[in-house]
């Protein structure tokens, strides 16, 4: 079936349920009713082929058996599902949410921001209405009372001409579009600030409430109230595990315990704690933001004082962005205060979910199947098997984690929300929680704990056939499916309230061992430049003296000596030594010529005759 004529056929099994239970005086979501039709179908014992096209039969059937079950109003399975789609519609995350927020305020500032950045007011009443026009804006922007009130407009419009009087507007009118909204929300914050600095020293702050008091008192209500519903939902929790775990040892009561529940009861409560641990963790960390933003706002309070005491008159240099931090931060508290509420109405009408329960289990059936069974918490199930710890070298191919070896233990995605997977596809669907100190086994990257160390032996023998009996029993009850985080294997939209988790699953842990290395001492070469100083007076020492250069003239004179000369360089090439080699040495010795003048003194006679003797030895005489 082409995927456009598949959504006109579901569209119109919505439709035609959405009539059915409007019949019968039920009013009931589109996306229930969506999430029901999957469940139906996925269920093996409707008998539903997902490899074929649904004939008007099928269509017939399964609008027949999601109507049946939209209105049982006795079933835990029903509430429970119910509760998922109203969480998943109405749960955002801190970012997402106060993002959300922030857009949605300035959109509504937005055509009152238009007005005055698109006016082209020239005559004086044009101008006044501007002006009063930018107080309003100013008042919206804040939240700090109401522009009808007088005293409050009075207020902000004081503070308003203290750092932008009315003579401004016509500088203000020449600006560009952008320039006028970035101005407007820089007025917005001074004038914010200014009056918040006001009311700390009693001298204004008409209509602003006093956040940091509502947040101190609102937050631990809201913090007991959860952990008031969570401590019931938990007892709750152990007192039906308690019971269920009677029933796995002794089969004859699982006949007289069906029509009980107890395990849909089960899922319903476990999955009621799910949503209340998310919505208590979203409290704590705005109770930790708002301890830090208060503490801010007394020193900027305190700084500002400092500031502009016993001063007629401060550079603004220095208060407007002291006043610009003030407004951020009352923003952010007012941010912070309407998440709170947000999340402790979303804790509110949770409650209704959990109806079934009062009808089903009164506190009498309870007490009797109680007898003779202890009810244990999820810490006291932990502690029991703490010593039992899985031994690594038992498995070859098998990888197991422990606390003590892995840096990132406690942030690793543990399958099926941390409930031990053994126990749950042996039992036929009980959930007990899983003890990661007795080690967290790692199967195709994908991380599994269990409660006890025979479970984790017991299913590390074959984890696909128990992963398979997961999923199978998740088929029969489509609550497991975001209960367990079985999302992936079922190919459906993972539910928004579970987005936060997926960055988890990207996360590998990280194998702690003992190793030595050594290094340099100094890799890299040196970085220091010997020639930089720091002290100003030897700075101003060098630039008086580079200063006095400027103002010299350089004189050369010239020489005698110095005249046409200039230094010359040659370059020559030294001799080098050789030599030969010959058969054999030999020598020869000739006679030295000598030859003796004599009469070359002169003679008393004026004319002089020279003899010349060659006294020079024959060769045969040498």
């Amino acid at each position: 079936m082409p995927p456009t004529q598949a959504e006109s056929v579901i569209k119109n099994i919505i439709r035609e349920i959405v009539q059915e239970c409007a019949v019968h005086g039920e009013i009931v979501s589109e996306t229930l009713i969506a999430f029901m039709v999957k469940a139906v179908v996925l269920d093996p014992s409707n008998g539903f082929n997902m490899d074929r096209t649904l004939v008007k039969s099928d269509v017939q059937k399964l609008v027949k058996l999601c109507v049946t079950r939209l209105l049982d109003s006795k079933n835990p399975s029903l509430d429970t599902i119910k509760m998922q789609v109203y969480f998943d519609l109405n749960y955002t995350r801190r970012d997402e949410f106060l993002q959300e927020h922030h857009r949605v305020l300035e959109s509504r500032l937005g055509s009152v921001s238009r007005e005055i950045t698109d006016n082209r007011a020239c005559a004086k009443e044009e101008l006044e209405s501007l002006y009063r026009k930018i107080v309003s804006y100013v008042l919206l922007r804040s939240g700090l009372g109401s522009p009808t009130d007088i005293k409050i407009v009075r207020e902000a419009t004081a503070a308003l001409q203290s750092v932008f009087p009315q003579a401004e507007l016509g500088t203000f009118l020449t600006l560009s579009k952008k320039d006028k909204e970035r101005q407007l929300k820089e007025l917005a914050m001074i004038v914010t600030g200014i009056r918040l600095f006001n009311r700390d020293c009693g001298k204004g702050g008409e209509g602003i409430d006093d956040l940091p008091a509502i947040l101190h008192e609102a937050v631990p209500a809201t913090t007991q109230h959860i952990d008031s519903q969570l401590e019931t939902a938990q007892n709750l929790a152990y007192r039906y595990t308690a019971i269920l775990e009677k029933v796995t040892k002794n089969p004859l009561m699982s006949i007289e315990l069906k029509q009980y529940m107890l395990k849909e009861a089960l899922y319903n409560v476990r999955q009621y704690e799910v949503f209340l641990h998310i919505i208590l963790s979203e409290i704590i960390t705005c109770t930790q933001e708002v301890e830090l933003m208060i503490s801010q706002l007394r020193a900027q309070l305190e700084q500002l004082k400092m500031t502009v005491k016993s001063k007629t008159a401060v550079p603004t240099s220095q208060v407007f962005p002291i006043f610009i931090s003030l407004s951020n931060l009352w923003t952010s508290l007012q941010d912070e205060t309407i998440l709170i509420s947000v999340l402790s109405s979303l804790a509110t009408h949770l409650e209704p979910f959990l109806g079934a329960h009062e009808l089903l289990f009164p506190e009498k059936i309870i007490q009797d199947l109680l007898n003779g069974v202890t009810v244990k918490t999820d810490v006291c199930r932990m502690k029991e098997h703490m010593g039992d710890r899985v031994h690594p070298t038992d498995f070859r191919k098998l990888e197991w984690l422990f606390p003590e070896t892995t840096a990132n233990f406690d942030k690793l995605l543990i399958q099926y929300r941390g409930f031990c997977a053994y126990t749950f596809a042996t039992t036929d669907g009980l959930l007990l929680p899983g003890n990661p100190a007795i080690g967290i086994l790692k199967y195709k990257e994908k991380y599994y704990t269990f409660n006890t160390r025979d479970a984790a032996y017991s299913f590390a023998e074959n984890p696909e056939n128990y992963i398979d009996l997961v999923r199978e029993k998740a088929k029969k009850n489509a609550e497991l499916i975001q209960l367990l985080e079985l999302h992936q294997q079922f190919e459906t939209l993972i539910p928004y309230s579970q987005m936060r988790e997926v960055d988890k699953h990207y996360i590998k842990p990280i194998t702690k061992c003992e190793s030595s290395s050594q290094t340099d001492t100094h890799i890299l070469p040196p970085t220091i430049v010997r020639a930089y100083e720091w002290n100003e007076w030897e700075l101003r020492r060098k630039a008086i003296q580079l200063a006095n250069l400027r103002q010299r003239v350089t004189h050369s004179v010239q020489t005698d000596l110095s005249h046409m000369r200039r230094e010359n360089y040659s370059q020559v090439y030294p001799s080098k030594n050789s030599s030969t080699q010959s058969l054999r040495e030999g020598s020869t010795g000739v006679p030295r010529p000598q030859i003796f003048l004599a009469r070359l003194r002169g003679e008393k006679s004026k004319v002089t005759h020279g003899v010349k003797v060659n006294l020079t030895r024959a060769v045969d005489e040498t």
